[in-house]
């Protein structure tokens, strides 16, 4: 690390420079051991090509399931919490969650409980995380609540990881469509359109359609690209308002296609933390509060307040539930009843995970079944309409020599 530095000597002369060493603090005694007073001390910043991207300086789903699967191991081994805590800040290699762990670190030595030095961190730890880690403490298993979180967490890992996976290839096959698309009307085009123009020949049908959108392309780009950019800014926007949010949710929920398999992602994020929840010792009611607040939509949240409320005076979760038939099933409400019966809740919850994980996996591959021909088609009838656009009239005007 290089430091910018203003001293003065014991004659009392300004010296200005730069100094490289390991810490500030290293940078200090260099200074003060070769007889100069320092007056200023910072950092040289870097130049901006060799700076990092603070984003993705921060802790991923990976990061952080690694970190609580370690840190689980390292406690459960009997390492004091401060010195797991130290190694793992130093095997991580983003410097951003490096410096919040050895925040929480210095925190925990201070004397600070673990779940209120990861409380400081929402950015990082959720609400549920720190609440997991919160319920072991207190019931005296931090142990097993970090096995539950780290198992929880690998669960969400592989699950999303299997969906993005699932989506790569439709998604490359769309963006490779828009990109050959783009590229004809861009450059072949205007080409094309001269060429034909300057024959004086009666054009065929499609190619004067084609031709059209091509000039209709490039004199409106700049209004189609910010057409595009509000198509995704205003649903953003929205979502950032609380009737916005309400209405976005609503919609999402009743889109053909898109509405039930946003409706299985969520039934499975419920369960999983409830799940997590009750296994770490919190109480019904806390665990469903929490876990309202972490659903990440409207709907389900204001009905698990409803199933808390509906707890505290004696009632039962799924007698609340049975309340929405529109978000929640007959068979997750069924087996939340049965579950809770048989005081077993816990486990009936990630019964119903692996279930509707299933139920997703099969949407997903239904749908990439659908969408994989259906991309390939269009991007046929593309590259078709363009090449019978192009070849027809230039094998009119070869017949006519």
């Amino acid at each position: 690390m290089k430091f910018n530095f203003q001293a003065r000597t014991k004659e009392g002369k300004l010296r200005i420079g730069v100094v490289e060493a390991s810490s500030k603090d290293a940078a200090l005694t260099m200074l003060q051991h070769s007889g100069l007073i320092v007056t200023s001390l910072e950092e040289k910043p870097l130049p901006f090509y060799l700076r990092k991207i603070g984003f993705l300086e921060e802790a991923g789903p990976k990061d952080l399931m690694l970190f609580v699967r370690q840190l689980a191991v390292m406690f459960r081994s009997k390492v004091p919490l401060t010195e797991a805590l130290d190694t793992l800040s130093r095997q991580t290699k983003k410097k951003g969650f490096e410096e919040k762990i050895r925040k929480i670190k210095e925190e925990v030595e201070a004397g600070s409980s673990l779940s209120q030095a990861l409380s400081r961190y929402p950015s990082v730890f959720s609400t549920f995380f720190v609440a997991v880690i919160r319920a072991g403490e207190a019931s005296g298993k931090l142990s097993e609540s970090l096995d539950y979180l780290a198992d929880y967490l690998e669960r969400s890992y592989e699950f999303s990881n299997k969906i993005k996976s699932a989506m790569t290839y439709p998604a490359f096959i769309f963006f490779f469509t828009l990109i050959i698309m783009g590229l004809m009307l861009t450059f072949v085009l205007p080409q094309l359109a001269t060429t034909l123009k300057e024959s004086g020949r009666e054009l065929p049908t499609i190619t004067v359609l084609v031709l059209g959108s091509g000039e209709f392309f490039r004199k409106n780009l700049l209004v189609l690209i910010f057409s595009l950019f509000l198509l995704f800014f205003i649903p953003f926007y929205l979502s950032k308002t609380s009737a916005g949010k309400k209405a976005l949710d609503r919609v999402t929920l009743e889109l053909p296609l898109i509405g039930s398999l946003a409706k299985k992602t969520y039934l499975v994020r419920i369960s999983e933390n409830l799940s997590t929840l009750i296994l770490s010792g919190l109480p019904i009611v806390r665990a469903l509060e929490i876990t309202a607040n972490v659903v990440g939509n409207e709907e389900y949240r204001r009905a698990l307040l409803e199933a808390r409320t509906a707890v505290r005076r004696g009632g039962t979760i799924s007698t609340a539930l049975s309340n929405h038939p529109d978000i929640f099933p007959p068979v997750f409400v069924q087996m939340t009843m049965v579950g809770e019966r048989t005081g077993t809740l816990d486990s009936t919850l990630m019964n119903l995970v692996r279930f509707y994980q299933k139920e997703i996996s099969r949407t997903i591959d239904s749908l990439l079944s659908l969408m994989e021909p259906i991309l390939l088609i269009c991007l046929g009838l593309g590259v078709a309409v363009f090449a019978i656009a192009v070849f027809v009239p230039i094998y009119q005007m070869m017949g006519s020599l």
